[in-house]
């Protein structure tokens, strides 16, 4: 119990000069990647106006292959953050130079956002001339005493140094032109035409396009919108559609905004036109030429029962030829 414990140092040893392991903070533990690894500038991952999601954001995003889609609710799945904490860590690249965003038109018409990641944007003239080490210049030689016979020498040709190679930025992808005609391949379906345009229909048909502002405000027609549009309305009353029908079919189910009322009504007109009511004869069923068999009482029992010829009904004459056999 009395010997003592001499294994533990009385204190802590004192950091030994050159060594690389510091007193404190940070302590590195590094090995050398063979697969697998993304390399990645200081001035990105020590960015001072950076935050912390849009520095990991940033280093995530250049990990990726090329093609891949890093869409905002794609980057939610794979992330716990918010939505609106992903979307702002994109500005955040997007304002710093990281990142390039733009919205181009596919030949099938379908508008896609094309994004650009940079993992050194501030590769230009002035930062790279910054960036190349400084040139040592040489010290003026001592001029050397001039020979007692002077010799004419030729003009001395001094080489020409090599031009620094400047490192260019990443070119960015040609936007895809795409004609306007290239948008819509068909053309539209031609207005429904009634068989005789009446002034009745005529009438009928403007005025009820003039009265959808009433029922919903953002179907404002000019005149010329209601004398195209009328024909297609003049069809449908042609078809026998109550008026209310027609309104109903008109205004329901509004897009919000509605940029275009004319050709919306217009697509509407022509894509739900009703086919012409059928006639009541077409509706009623076919009559067939079949005899009714008239009622006769039962001579015996008085019971009503169907034949063409008075007697006895079935109960009757059955019970009748059962006396004859047992007799």
């Amino acid at each position: 119990m009395d010997t003592p414990q001499i294994t533990a140092p009385p204190c802590a040893p004192s950091p030994v000069p050159g060594d690389p392991t510091p007193s404190s903070g940070v302590v590195h533990v590094n090995f050398r990647h063979a697969a697998g690894f993304t390399v990645i500038g200081n001035h990105l991952t020590q960015h001072r106006g950076l935050s912390l999601a849009a520095i990991g954001l940033a280093a995530h995003i250049q990990s990726l292959p090329a093609g891949a889609r890093i869409g905002i609710k794609r980057l939610a799945e794979r992330f716990p953050e918010s939505e609106t904490r992903i979307a702002a860590a994109l500005r955040e690249l997007e304002a710093h130079g990281y990142l390039h965003r733009s919205r181009e038109r596919l030949p099938d018409g379908r508008i896609v956002t094309r994004t650009v990641s940079y993992n050194q944007p501030s590769a230009n003239a002035s930062t790279a001339a910054a960036a190349q080490p400084r040139t040592r210049r040489s010290k003026p030689a001592t001029p050397l005493p001039t020979p007692q016979p002077p010799r004419e020498t030729a003009p001395e040709r001094r080489p020409t140094p090599a031009p620094t190679p400047q490192p260019q930025a990443l070119p960015l992808p040609a936007p895809v032109l795409v004609p306007a005609a290239a948008a819509r391949t068909t053309p539209p379906p031609p207005l429904p035409q009634p068989q005789e345009l009446t002034p009745e229909l005529q009438r009928a048909a403007t005025a009820l396009l003039a009265d959808l502002r009433r029922h919903a405000p953002q179907l404002v027609l000019s005149e010329h919108d209601i004398r195209t549009l009328a024909p297609g309305v003049a069809t449908w009353l042609e078809h026998d559609a109550h008026p209310d029908t027609i309104r109903h079919a008109l205004t329901a189910d509004l897009p919000n905004p509605l940029k275009h009322p004319a050709k919306f009504l217009r697509h509407r007109i022509t894509a739900r036109l009703p086919p012409p009511l059928p006639n009541t004869e077409e509706l009623s069923p076919p009559h067939r030429n079949t005899a009714v068999v008239p009622l006769q009482n039962c001579d015996r029992c008085n019971r009503a029962f169907r034949s063409r010829h008075p007697g006895h009904c079935r109960d009757c004459r059955d019970c009748r030829s059962d006396l004859h056999t047992a007799a």
